[in-house]
């Protein structure tokens, strides 16, 4: 009886473990790919931004290097962006970033520096981005990120994976534009790959809810539940005998 038990629970286990579990894997799918969205920039964010041309000592001045004391972060070598979403630069003073994607602010400079230097080239990039993964993890914790382009399972692989006590939906806390979002994901379905929150957003908070699974051995309910499983598989095993 006991090992009946089991193995219905392990079977049980196996079965909401798994990930994707409608995704056909008999044969080659494809599927198009619509739903990225680049990141736009938001307060807090630091930016770094490297401006070049042909004259190398005329755009000296409008780099980091050369200027601590203009609304730079020196710790990072970038600039933070406030909660207006400006920043300062040198020469051409503030500049309004928020809500725009990288390559539109390299073009926005681009713009604004043609009067300053010939044939400007702009490089503008995210330095901070960053997403928390807590709760059933094997590894929870604060995570950087290299590029602008994080997926749930990236962040997921990141933290060494969901326990095997832990349910197969997140829960994704986000803000944008002053707003606060809470956004439920499921993993077990093949929709996440289509789903506009499948690519994560600068400060994304993951978190991963255990199963009562996990906390089974420490609920009064589920000890005297086991108690009687051992009791009736001893009973079970002077009747049949």
């Amino acid at each position: 009886m006991a090992f009946l038990c089991m193995i219905l629970l392990s079977c049980g286990s196996y079965k909401t473990a798994t990930y994707f579990q409608d995704v056909n894997r008999e044969e080659l799918t494809k599927e198009a790919i619509d739903n990225f969205n680049p990141i736009t920039i938001q307060p807090g964010d630091i930016l770094g931004i490297s401006i070049s041309s042909l004259n190398p000592e005329s755009s000296a001045i409008f780099n980091f290097a050369s200027n601590t004391a203009t609304g730079a972060s020196e710790s990072s070598g970038g600039y933070l962006v406030d909660q207006h979403g400006d920043i300062q630069l040198p020469v051409l003073g503030t500049i309004n970033v928020g809500n725009l994607t990288s390559s539109q602010i390299r073009e926005k400079l681009k713009l604004k520096l043609t009067p300053y230097l010939k044939e400007p080239v702009v490089v503008a990039t995210l330095m901070n981005f960053k997403v928390s993964i807590m709760g059933d993890v094997s590894n929870p914790g604060l995570y950087k990120s290299q590029g602008e382009r994080l997926t749930i399972p990236e962040a997921i692989s990141m933290a060494g994976d969901l326990n095997m006590t832990a349910l197969r939906t997140l829960l994704i806390i986000r803000e944008v534009n002053g707003e606060r979002q809470y956004i439920n994901v499921d993993l077990t379905k093949k929709s996440l790959f289509n789903s506009p929150y499948y690519y994560l957003k600068n400060n994304d908070i993951i978190y991963v809810q255990a199963s009562r699974v996990k906390y089974s051995s420490s609920d009064p309910i589920y000890q005297r539940a086991g108690f009687l499983l051992s009791v009736f598989s001893v009973a079970a095993i002077f009747i049949f005998r």
